[in-house]
């Protein structure tokens, strides 16, 4: 009698403990395949992508006409209807984002929340010569909502080929390296360049940037610097200030910092096999030349934000009230079943011994 006790016990505690094991694997598992959801604190998951919630400000009156705020899984964008593309994108990376791998499925889609008559389309992109070049990589993103949402065309600029597939594609490698190998956290902004008075087309009137950008500021080292490629099959690159950059662009990509900050310029990567996991990265120099964007003030970046929270006025929104997340198809529905119910059986066996 006492021993059917002692197994009837074994068994309740069992079904508690594997009741407890199945949330938690299950979460784990899940969390790959749902988007990131709006915490309970007063700044929103997408001002979380944004050095201390500030986003970068367009400082050039010209480029706010007909300009977006969209909230997207995992990154944000000021999208431009006058380019039909972003004029920045950014992103908080870090090593536990970058430790959630998936594997890549294309989507490429157009952006719905952007009027028709300023929206990319992807007929504009077809024989052009360019390819969709992510501002925002989708290797960046750690779950389908996300992958999903960086191949929004709001997202994408004309990228020349060699440009996309080889020099963007090294140097978003490194950026990933210094989050993965160092252990850093990583603020990113990116975009492109838009020089001179003539500028190409493509489609209905995408505009093909001179150039493209990657700024990046690592705060626990205050490492600073940025990557400026032509947005031609050169395969040039070259490491600049942010001042030079914000100069280039009417933005200001990091209001949150002073003028001495973005003036210091840092010997960024240019691959990941660049980067060692205990070797910190370099100064390189002081740049006195450029202009830096000018001081934006307080009341005009709490008004950003507003507009890059769910409840703001501005066009910005969560992308899972505003987009319809593709479904998880059968095969990987079961094979997530196969792996929970297989761990299952293995935690009961092991518990009843």
């Amino acid at each position: 009698m006492s021993s059917l006790k002692n197994s009837i016990v074994k068994i309740v505690l069992g079904v508690v403990a594997t009741g407890s094991f199945a949330i938690a694997f299950g979460q784990e598992k899940i969390s790959q395949l749902i988007p990131f959801t709006q915490g309970s604190s007063n700044n929103s998951e997408c001002l979380n992508q944004f050095y201390r919630d500030e986003p970068p400000i367009l400082t050039k009156d010209s480029l706010k006409k007909n300009s977006y705020p969209l909230c997207f899984n995992g990154f944000n964008v000021m999208y431009s209807g006058v380019s039909k593309t972003p004029l920045w994108t950014a992103e908080y990376l870090s090593p536990s984002r970058l430790s959630q791998k998936i594997k890549r499925e294309d989507n490429f889609h157009e952006e719905e929340r952007v009027s028709s008559n300023h929206r990319a389309l992807l007929s504009d992109y077809r024989g052009s010569g360019y390819d969709r070049g992510h501002m925002s990589p989708n290797a960046d993103m750690s779950n389908i909502a996300s992958q999903f949402d960086s191949f929004s065309l709001a997202n994408m600029v004309p990228q020349a080929p060699k440009n996309n597939q080889q020099v963007w594609r090294e140097l978003e490698e490194a950026t990933r390296a210094m989050v993965t190998k160092q252990k850093k956290d990583v603020y990113v902004v990116t975009g492109p360049v838009f020089s001179g008075k003539k500028l190409k087309t493509i489609g209905n009137g995408v505009i093909v940037p001179t150039a493209v950008f990657k700024a990046i500021y690592i705060p626990k080292h205050g490492i600073i610097g940025a990557y400026y490629a032509p947005n031609d099959n050169s395969l040039k690159v070259k490491v600049v200030s942010v001042c030079y950059l914000e100069e280039q662009l009417g933005i200001n990509l990091f209001p949150q910092l002073t003028e001495e900050q973005k003036r210091n310029t840092y010997k960024l990567p240019l691959t990941a096999n660049q980067v060692k996991a205990n070797k910190d990265i370099e100064y390189a120099h002081w740049d006195a030349e450029s202009q830096c964007a000018e001081t934006v003030p307080t009341a005009q970046i709490k008004a950003l934000q507003k507009q890059f929270q769910p409840d703001g006025k501005g066009n910005a929104s969560s992308s899972t009230t505003g987009l319809q997340i593709p479904k998880v198809d059968e095969e990987t529905k079961d094979a997530l079943v196969k792996q929970l119910v297989e761990a299952l059986l293995q935690y009961i066996l092991q518990f009843l011994k």
